[in-house]
């Protein structure tokens, strides 16, 4: 089975791929948001050009000639090209077989529990707490993650004093039967994640995500040695020698793939079992409605090592306004505190065709 051709449809922060075989088969997946367009342009530039007229059945192999040939650009741009052409292989194999990808992958189609995820540090931990209360209350979710320090923050908060008095308004506000999370993308060096991580403690908190610069593994490893809470870590790493040394030396508790950052179903497979053989669980990243979460989805319901939870946003289109009108349906609806999987073949999504006539269009294929 070989590829003829491969389209995008994209803008600035979404950008589609469809693949199309020889005989006709067809699939759908996405290149990774945010600058998508020129994710796009990697794509058709640096990835079609090895993959159109191969062979696809072992597409792990062709993934590797594809980093092997564009050996020079070993970074984000190309690896979140090859998720676009990885995943809508994973749909045409689905729909080819009348399956949903997660019983492709080994698992079954169902409900996946799911924590409700914020995005937003720009708010005060009253107003937080109003809209997690009512998410709680209205949709039955019971695991939420919020935001300490500020983004890459070198130590700072996003103002003074935001999170030593978020981490115990959370816990008294939301009561003690859910799971509470907190994320400081980047933002502390070990001491003062250390700190913090005691703060969090103090008040049951169970996940510490990205406390320290991601790249700098010693000093999150630091962290996590010096505390009880589960330190996490890992969605915005894409080279696979990196993820192995990260799970080697233990620096992390859980790891957080992000299915697109990394290069696909197939390259996060790989993590996760490298994650499997340390005995450490997967709790992917995937922080909008685009097809990520949906990604990640199948994957949950079908890995042996899965994390706890889904990660699930809780912004709308004043947070992501180009997240509104991608499909047909949307496949993000919540029961009792949980997403569902369906049983339609592959992805089980239809994009909007009325996105799609607005997109910027870009086609490749065999001569």
């Amino acid at each position: 089975m070989k590829l003829k051709s491969i389209e995008t449809f994209t803008t600035e922060a979404v950008g589609f791929v469809r693949v199309t075989t020889q005989d006709g088969a067809q699939g759908w997946g996405q290149v990774s948001t945010y600058h998508s367009d020129i994710t796009c342009t990697v794509l058709h530039r640096q990835v079609a050009p090895w993959m159109l007229g191969q062979d696809i059945t072992d597409l792990d192999d062709l993934l590797d000639i594809v980093t092997e040939r564009e050996h020079k650009f070993p970074g984000s741009y190309l690896r979140r090209a090859m998720a676009g052409v990885d995943t809508a292989i994973w749909d045409l194999r689905g729909k080819q077989e009348g399956k949903p990808v997660a019983e492709l992958l080994g698992g079954t189609p169902g409900l996946i529990r799911a924590y409700a995820s914020s995005m937003k540090r720009d708010i005060t931990p009253s107003e937080e707490a109003d809209r997690l209360k009512m998410l709680r209350d209205t949709q039955g979710f019971t695991a939420f993650k919020m935001r300490a320090g500020a983004e890459v923050g070198r130590n700072r908060d996003e103002w003074p004093g935001r999170t030593e008095e978020i981490i115990p308004t959370m816990r008294r506000e939301l009561g003690d039967d859910v799971d509470l999370l907190i994320d400081a993308n980047s933002c502390y060096t070990p001491d003062r994640a250390i700190e913090v991580g005691h703060m969090l403690q103090d008040h049951g908190f169970c996940h510490f995500e990205e406390p320290c610069p991601y790249w700098e593994l010693a000093q999150t490893k630091q962290v996590t040695e010096a505390l009880d809470i589960d330190v996490t870590g890992g969605e915005q790493d894409c080279d696979l020698p990196t993820w192995q040394r990260m799970i080697d030396m233990r620096a992390v508790d859980i790891v957080q793939p992000d299915i697109l950052y990394l290069g696909g179903i197939c390259r996060t497979l790989r993590v996760v079992q490298m994650a499997k053989a340390a005995g450490l669980p997967v709790t992917p990243h995937c922080a909008n409605w685009s097809m990520v979460t949906l990604f990640t989805m199948h994957l949950l319901r079908a890995i042996p090592n899965a994390g706890k939870y889904l990660e699930f946003s809780i912004e709308g289109p004043d947070y992501y306004p180009w997240q509104e009108g991608l499909f047909v349906e949307t496949p993000y609806g919540i029961e009792d505190g949980h997403a569902r999987i369906t049983d339609r073949p592959g992805w089980g999504v239809e994009i909007s065709p009325e996105w799609l006539a607005k997109a910027q269009y870009q086609l490749s294929e065999l001569a």
